[in-house]
This record gives structure tokens, sequence and C-alpha cells, in this order.
């Protein structure tokens, strides 16, 4: 792949530093700055197919109390899988995946969403297989993490932590029990 030195016309696009990989985004045809990371002059324009495996965002452990996961698996009552998490204002959102795909990410097409320039438009899928459900990172810059883990594709299992961008998404995957009924289901009469 052919390397571009600072000081060049690169062009639009992002650009990848190949001593630390940290990333550049251009907007117009301007010359590569020096790296602000590390300082290096040589880049490779970032790829969908790169190989890196390092985030581009520092994820950090979730500092928030995550007594609120174990009081939302308590409070839903409907058998079902689900992705609970903390919204930037603070506020819990339980999103249930009864779909076949659910598309995360930054643009305005995607079930769920997050306007942070951490998330890719098209960051993650989360699909129904025979064997479970799994999420896929969608050609994310900023990558996909299962339980701390980068992955392109992982199958899904009750208290997993997926982390897109910034945002830490619990999966909860609450099992059908005897005797559990829908609201609105038919009551049969007892003989």
């Amino acid at each position: 792949m052919k390397a571009w030195m600072s000081g060049s016309v690169a062009g639009t696009g992002t650009f990848r530093c190949t001593e630390c990989d940290t990333s550049l985004s251009l907007d117009a045809a301007h010359e590569l700055p020096a790296c602000p990371s590390c300082g290096g002059t040589a880049f490779v324009r970032a790829s969908l197919f790169t190989t890196s495996q390092q985030p581009l965002v520092d994820l950090g452990p979730e500092v928030e109390d995550s007594t609120w996961l174990g009081e939302t698996r308590a409070s839903l009552d409907e058998a079902g899988q689900y992705v609970a998490f903390r919204s930037n204002d603070d506020e819990l959102v339980v999103f249930p995946l009864a779909r076949e795909w659910t598309r995360i990410g930054r643009s305005l097409a995607a079930d769920i969403r997050f306007d942070d320039a951490t998330v890719s438009r098209r960051h993650a899928l989360i699909v129904r297989q025979p064997d479970g459900l799994r999420v896929l990172d969608d050609r994310s810059l900023n990558g996909v993490f299962v339980n701390g883990e980068r992955v392109e594709w992982s199958t899904l299992a009750d208290g997993d932590e997926v982390v897109i961008g910034r945002h830490h998404l619990h999966f909860i995957d609450v099992p059908v029990i005897s005797g559990m009924r829908r609201e609105g289901s038919p009551r049969r009469a007892s003989a």
C-alpha cells in the first residue's frame, strides 16, 4: 500500500499513521500534518479492509452504576431478546430485538442510532441466525467489542456487553417461562 508523507497533497478521506494507527480525516485536498499523537510523518489511506485492531477511542471501563441492569432485567415481563443502554441524557433505553436484523450506527436509517462521532454511520448489525443472535461489525472505523474483545462477529449470550464507539450496550435474553403470557393473549376457560 502506498504511504504518503506529511506535507504532500493527500486529498480527501481518512489516513492512518503507520507508527501509531492514529486516524486523520481531511475534508478537502489539504496537506497531511505530522501525526498529532506520535509526530510520525508516514500515513496510509484508512481502508475498509484494514487489519488494525487498536481502537481509535479510549473505551475505558464503564464507570456508571450497573445496578440499573439488574432492575431492568427484573422489570421485563415479556420473553424475548433486548439491548439495554443508557443514553447521553442518562435515560434508560431498552430496545427489543424482534426483527431478523437490527442496524446500529450514526445514520438516520439505523434502528439504534447514536449521534456521536465515535460511531460510524453503519457501525454494526445484530442478526438473527438459527443458532441465536450475532453482532457483526459493519466495516466500522472504531470496531465492535464484545466483553472487551474486538470482534468481526460474535454470537451473543445473556449478559454480554457490546461496545459501539463509546456506548456500552447490554444484551438481555429473557427466556420463556412456563405460565408466562403476553398481554392480550386469550385466556382459556377452566373446565
